[in-house]
């Protein structure tokens, strides 16, 4: 199979860079310098085994790849980005007559759990990845993944349930390339796990990640609220037993020579200053499922505004203290 990775920043870098390195078929889909970087350098992957050069072939747009039958489309862009993605790539012709919606399997490697939803209406075949994979993008053509003895865990499963050997088939590549990936029927109770963590991303960038104790209880704060939105609308998760067996001492942070180090996605997404956050559908989701089901959130309500106001207005991680960020919230 061939990997079409659509979005090569942090987490799309990690994972088709390290493909490609183990010997599979793999191409990046980026942006702007990004892309003319990729083009002209390659990959320039950092992990504590080493840096890495890696002259992956990289496409700006649908229209310059040729798609095959054997192809896995891989989601990797922000999930406020996934609709206008998945409209350009679900109807693009595959050798042999068909579009990429009826015919290739998608897989949707994004924190949330809006984006397999939105491409269910595009696709036919489609996968979600739960996505635990520290990375960091800021440079254009350089990707830091600072976990070992795996890069990353990746629970990958049908959506919006089961597994098949499509599933099963993308795993075993991915366990030739430094990850864990997990096969599940449940996959989503993985994904919405992985949300109750998530919901920290908009205190890590808009106060920094060293906010220190007070940005810490207001992450545990949302987290809390998040809980019991979830309990009320009835939704399983996997447990923290289940997560600390999954990752414990599989994908420990260790020393990368040269690489960049920060915060989270959404931190990367303000000190790069593209414009936009994901909140809408971390905290939002939140916000949304508590507006279902009767509950208030206050907290990740207002977690949600301000961060988008942070990214509107390209203000940099920082610009507002966890003591403030606690008073605005407070103040709701």
């Amino acid at each position: 199979m061939r990997y079409v990775v659509i979005g090569a920043g942090a987490v799309g870098g990690a994972i088709g860079g390290r493909l490609s390195q183990s010997g599979h078929d793999v191409v990046l889909v980026a942006r702007g310098v990004h892309y003319e970087t990729l083009r002209r350098d390659g990959l320039r992957l950092l992990t504590p085994d080493g840096t890495h050069r890696l002259p992956v072939p990289v496409a700006d747009r649908p229209e310059a790849v040729e798609l095959r039958p054997d192809d896995v489309l891989v989601l990797t862009v922000k999930t406020q980005d996934s609709v206008a993605a998945l409209d350009a790539w679900a109807p693009r012709p595959v050798a042999g007559g068909g579009t990429a919606g009826d015919r290739l399997p998608l897989v949707c490697a994004q924190n949330g759990v809006e984006s397999e939803r939105l491409a269910l209406r595009r696709f036919r075949r489609v996968y979600a990845m739960c996505v635990w994979l520290p990375a960091t993008y800021l440079e254009p053509g350089e990707v830091t993944a600072p976990c070992a003895p795996f890069t990353g865990v990746l629970h990958l499963g049908r959506y919006p349930s089961g597994a098949d050997e499509t599933a099963r088939r993308i795993a075993a590549d991915l366990e030739t390339s430094h990850f864990l990936a997990p096969v599940v029927p449940d996959v989503m109770r993985w994904k919405y796990a992985k949300l109750l963590s998530n919901v920290a991303n908009a205190v890590d960038a808009v106060c920094g990640p060293d906010g220190g104790a007070e940005a810490a209880a207001l992450a545990e704060r949302a987290r809390a609220e998040a809980i019991t939105v979830l309990d009320a609308a009835g939704i399983d998760r996997a447990s923290a037993a289940e997560q600390s067996a999954a990752r414990d001492g599989k994908m420990d942070m260790r020393p990368v020579e040269g690489g960049a180090r920060g915060g989270g996605s959404s931190w990367q997404s303000l000190v790069r200053g593209t414009g936009s956050v994901e909140a809408d559908y971390l905290n939002g989701e939140i916000v949304l499922l508590g507006r279902l089901h009767g509950v208030p959130t206050p907290v990740n309500e207002t977690l949600r505004r301000i961060a988008n106001e942070c990214a509107r207005e390209r203000r940099a991680p920082g610009t507002i203290t966890a003591a403030r960020l606690t008073e605005i919230v407070d103040a709701a």
